[in-house]
């Protein structure tokens, strides 16, 4: 046994849609899965991470920095990493996928300049740096933005 392959024992989950308190014939009747007495039996009981008034876990942590809503994660690939497809052969992001090149996009896909290319390619993803631009259009080939 792995923790990869942990499991809940067979028919102790219900989904979402389960139909809690209709009675001892659905299996989760009379308290609906919340004992007997207690604050958490109540309507009412406390949000998650209460903790009866004490400081919170998630408010004794120290926070550090922040996480920019707005940033986008962009895939940066080398001049050279284009060296393995066909001279005159179109380069988008699907062809870069079966190539291998890339496994996922994610919010776009840069050309650096890093690297040596030999071969006329006409190149189409969202961004690329001068120097990368430079290189491919110096053989002929075109670096078009999508």
């Amino acid at each position: 046994m792995e923790l990869s392959n942990l499991r809940p024992a067979e028919g102790s989950k219900h989904g979402d849609r389960f139909r809690r308190g209709r009675g001892h014939g659905s299996g989760n009747g009379k308290t609906a899965g919340k004992g007997h007495k207690g604050q958490k039996a109540r309507s009412g009981a406390p949000r998650i991470g209460f903790e009866g008034g004490q400081m919170p876990l998630y408010r004794r942590i120290p926070k550090r920095g922040f996480k920019n809503r707005n940033s986008k994660d962009i895939v940066a690939i080398n001049v050279s990493a284009l060296e393995r497809f066909e001279d005159g052969a179109t380069v988008d992001v699907n062809a870069l996928i079966e190539a291998g090149v890339i496994k996922n996009p994610r919010d776009g896909v840069k050309i650096l300049g890093n690297g040596e290319l030999t071969k006329k390619l006409n190149v189409k993803v969202g961004a690329y740096s001068a120097s990368a631009k430079e290189k491919i259009e110096a053989l002929g080939g075109t670096a078009e933005v999508m």
